[in-house]
């Protein structure tokens, strides 16, 4: 089983994606960890892009989580067998941002990489609520819904979301 997880920051991606993997018992791969492993410019692109490459190339099941375009992006959606689209309103994703800040504030999580901490300023914030819902990246989820209709999932808000965590 292969399955992507992507959507708006704050929508719980990675939460969901660390939870498919226990349910299934397949490894997982957040893709902000490799992004931001060890900083967002101190790896160049070429070993972040052979990262995501390796892990799709050596598990034969797999969830992965995140939006990145240029991380091995073609190929996860056309090896996919499961596309879940976490496309919650922006007041939520921006209330669990909140959430995650709280717990994690000055403190780096498990699907992050090392030494990058959690931190809510209003940069982050208005990616969160405006930036990162341009017409562009909602253009490339419906793309996402429309060419693999079959196999695409999309979780509008927590009661579609909470589905996934009680079965």
């Amino acid at each position: 089983m292969k399955i992507i997880v992507m959507g708006y920051s704050g929508s719980g991606k990675s939460t969901l994606a660390r939870h498919l993997g226990k349910k299934y018992r397949i490894p997982v791969l957040h893709l902000d960890r490799v992004q931001w492993l060890a900083g967002w410019k101190a790896r160049p692109q070429e070993k972040k892009q052979a990262m995501a490459a390796r892990f799709m190339d050596t598990h034969d099941s797999w969830v992965i989580d995140g939006n990145y375009t240029d991380l091995e992006y073609e190929r996860r959606i056309l090896e996919a067998d499961r596309i879940i689209l976490l496309e919650l309103n922006r007041f939520s994703c921006l209330y669990r941002v909140w959430r995650r800040y709280r717990k994690y504030k000055g403190r780096t999580r498990k699907d992050m990489g090392k030494g990058c901490t959690e931190k809510l300023d209003w940069e982050f914030a208005w990616w969160v609520f405006q930036k990162g819902r341009s017409r562009e990246r909602k253009r490339k989820l419906q793309q996402i819904r429309q060419n693999n209709k079959e196999k695409t999932e999309v979780v509008k808000n927590q009661r579609q979301l909470s589905r996934y965590f009680c079965t």
